[in-house]
């Protein structure tokens, strides 16, 4: 798994790459974790390179946007196709809002 973090005005875009399973999803949720405790409170996931995520990669993204519940925001852009499928059949799909490219998640805000 690789994370890549970016600043653009006022959002923190997070680019995820490869796995998320029960091996790394701790190491996916203290980088979640950093972002959001060095003050960013509008963060875009970008899922577009996950390939699989597990319910413990989930289970960080609950948390991450349960820290930034009353004070910020977490959108998803672009899952691929496997991640939309675990979104759709956990019921966050309607939890989140998913948006079909980075660009468009950030321009939401």
């Amino acid at each position: 798994m690789n994370i890549h973090v970016s600043t653009q005005p006022n959002v923190a875009v997070i680019e995820v790459a490869g796995r998320i399973d029960s091996n790394n999803a701790n190491q996916f949720g203290d980088a979640l974790s950093g972002v959001i405790s060095q003050g960013q409170n509008q963060l875009v996931l970008d899922l577009a390179g996950v390939d699989y995520m597990s319910s413990a990669g989930l289970r960080e993204i609950v948390a991450a946007a349960k820290k930034l519940q009353d004070k910020g925001e977490l959108r998803l852009a672009q899952p691929s196709e496997r991640v939309r499928e675990v979104l759709e059949m956990t019921g966050l799909d309607s939890v989140f809002q998913i948006f079909p490219s980075q660009a468009e998640a950030v321009s939401s805000f």
